[in-house]
């Protein structure tokens, strides 16, 4: 529970949970620029899924899951230039920039169908972005507890003074370790891409309104993960194929805490693609 606590739902950038699963073994890499990044494929068939992992988390993120998604798909997952087994480099990131490193990586690996985009908090930004920058290239989006521009407008929506004091709080501790390469993206709060800039595609958010006994942070309060729920459930419905489902049974990282129900929803999605 604590590392939840500490965690600002993808606010905190160096809150992940990588480190569980870290070192586990070697991947293969490939040339994304002057950069080698580490990936994984596995499983097969007509549909591709391509996981983005959160905050500066690496594709170990995704152990929870991965294997039984191969079982229904062919499933790639990456670590993003800085983060796990990639080229260990410390650059300002924008959401563009890894966008555009997602879909090199893509032609690297010769896949050339359009991909179901699955990320977790920050990768939200990165999917979003690539999916109304390249609307060929994407089949299907879900966004699992995704990292919002309006997550700090919440806190200031139930209490300003005191949203403004965690806030710089919760920057401060960003900083602890040095700044991510995503953390200028990250807190520029800057609008990113809604439906229709993104194309009319089957769309699934699940999002956490777990609460906190002991909230650490106005986001944590019964009144946020409300106010959480309903901002992700309007985003999704706002798509003609959109859906939100809501979970009170884990918090941050869902995919670890419910990895089958997460696997279940899915397949569904998949489903949805090839029904279309």
């Amino acid at each position: 529970m604590k590392r939840f606590t500490h965690c600002l739902l993808g606010l905190l950038l160096i809150c992940t949970s990588a480190q569980l699963y870290a070192g586990s073994r070697d991947y293969p890499t490939v040339k994304i620029g002057a950069y080698d990044v580490e990936y994984e494929i596995a499983g097969s068939g007509d549909v591709t899924l391509l996981l983005e992992a959160g905050g500066s988390a690496g594709l170990d993120d995704w152990q929870p899951i991965f294997y039984a998604l191969a079982e229904h798909a062919r499933v790639i997952r990456y670590s993003r230039v800085g983060n796990g087994g990639s080229s260990a480099v410390k650059k300002h990131y924008s959401s563009e920039q890894y966008a555009q490193e997602a879909l090199a990586l893509l032609q690297a690996l010769a896949i050339t169908e359009p991909v179901v985009y699955i990320a977790h908090s920050y990768g939200a930004y990165i999917a979003r972005t690539f999916a109304a920058r390249y609307p060929d290239k994407i089949a299907a989006l879900m966004l699992i507890d995704p990292a919002s521009e309006h997550d700090v407008d919440i806190m200031r929506q139930i209490d300003l003074a005191t949203a403004e004091r965690q806030i710089a709080q919760v920057k401060r501790d960003d900083m602890k370790n040095g700044m991510s390469n995503q953390y200028l993206d990250f807190w520029s709060k800057r609008p990113l891409p809604d439906y229709p800039d993104i194309p009319d595609i089957p769309v699934t958010v699940i999002a956490s309104v777990k609460t906190y006994e002991e909230p650490s942070l106005l986001l944590f309060t019964d009144q946020g993960r409300a106010m959480w729920g309903d901002l992700h459930s309007q985003w999704a419905q706002a798509f003609p194929q959109g859906e939100a489902i809501l979970t009170d049974k884990s918090y941050h990282f869902i995919h670890h805490e419910q990895p089958q129900w997460v696997v279940e929803h899915i397949q569904t999605l998949i489903k949805r693609v090839r029904i279309k």
